[in-house]
């Protein structure tokens, strides 16, 4: 649902850009409430992964695609703050590096991409946690009701902000039934990654998943009659001094398994995704929003269109984009969040003040 340049009007876009950047800010200080030095690492890697499963388009109805938007994954692993930053980062290194969304309508994509859908999915995700079950089941359950809604949510806003400040006069109430509609069904396919991936980091790691903290009860053990509560692993004696090192290590091998399956998806898998327009270009086609559409201002940027440029083979030059995107995310977002963890910890350390 990459918005290009010439959808929207400058009064929208500089509306829709002050609400990105008032939301960006939010988040910066929220994120530091949710990153730790385990969690700091591993957003990056999710902003690297959801750039590497945007580029895998699958098809959705007769001649349309969709693709991840990423919102209720980010939000449902590191936090709604976080996930917020860590779509905006897959946004903005698309539009500078990929020519993949208008640079006057980042502010739009932001919004709709890392806003509403973090927002509307989170949102949603914590009563049903609450409601349902405390297992881990229940966190994949929630994540795909979660992940569903918010697309659909997206592209409703998306409809709302074109009634406003769209640059062609087309009926908004066939735009919205097409819009919704269509990303209904791309919702199913966002419902089924988030689960998906989120079912499989809990199973190695549910300590890590931020929507899952608070539902690990602590094991009780029977003695003299009474229930009692069983030491923490790094409270028992044996255990003390291993228990931090394998957990380092765990992480480590969640990271470098993140990683190479971005890598993988990006520079491979990528390469077999439906070639068929997404849903917001097949109804701007359809309904007549794209006539005022504008070349984007780095249409001929190395990397446009997710392929290096002067390299003739498609498989090849559409891989090593992959990889390097990755590459450019996971630094990019790593470095990011690394820097709110710091900011963090300088929070933290309180002034010692002497008078004498």
């Amino acid at each position: 649902m990459h918005v290009p340049d010439g959808f929207i009007d400058a009064p929208t876009s500089v509306a829709t850009g002050a609400v990105a950047a008032a939301a960006v800010a939010v988040s910066l200080r929220g994120a530091r409430r949710e990153l730790d030095e385990r969690t700091a690492p591993l957003a990056g890697l999710v902003a690297a992964f959801i750039f590497a499963v945007q580029m895998l388009n699958f098809p959705v109805a007769a001649g349309t695609s969709g693709h991840l938007l990423g919102g209720a994954l980010a939000a449902i692993l590191v936090g709604p703050y976080t996930g917020v930053l860590c779509v905006s980062v897959v946004l903005l290194m698309q539009g500078i590096l990929f020519a993949d969304g208008g640079l006057t309508a980042l502010g739009v994509n932001i919004t709709n991409m890392a806003v509403v859908t973090t927002v509307v999915a989170y949102a949603l995700f914590r009563p049903l946690v609450k409601l349902l079950p405390r297992t881990r089941r229940s966190v994949t359950i929630a994540s795909f009701v979660a992940a569903l809604v918010s697309v659909p949510a997206s592209a409703l806003v998306f409809t709302l902000m074109y009634a406003v400040g769209g640059t062609t006069d087309v009926s908004i109430g066939k735009v919205a039934g097409a819009m919704v509609g269509v990303h209904l069904l791309i919702g199913i396919g966002e419902a089924a990654i988030t689960a998906l991936t989120v079912g499989a980091v809990i199973a190695v790691r549910p300590d890590l998943v931020y929507g899952a903290r608070g539902l690990r009860q602590r094991l009780q053990l029977r003695v003299n009659g009474a229930l009692v509560d069983a030491p923490a692993p790094d409270e028992a004696r044996d255990g003390a001094r291993t228990a931090p090192v394998a957990a380092r290590t765990s992480r480590r091998a969640l990271w470098i398994s993140g990683l190479v399956t971005s890598l993988v998806l990006a520079g491979f898998v990528s390469f077999y995704a439906s070639a068929n327009p997404d849903g917001l270009e097949k109804v701007a086609a359809d309904h007549g929003i794209d006539k005022k559409a504008e070349e984007h201002d780095y249409a001929d940027s190395p990397l446009a269109d997710y392929g290096v440029k002067d390299v003739d083979d498609a498989r090849l030059s559409g891989g090593l984009a992959g990889v390097i995107g990755v590459g450019v995310t996971v630094a990019a977002g790593t470095g990011v969040f690394w820097a709110v963890r710091r900011r963090r910890s300088a929070d933290d350390v309180s002034p010692v003040s002497t008078s004498v």
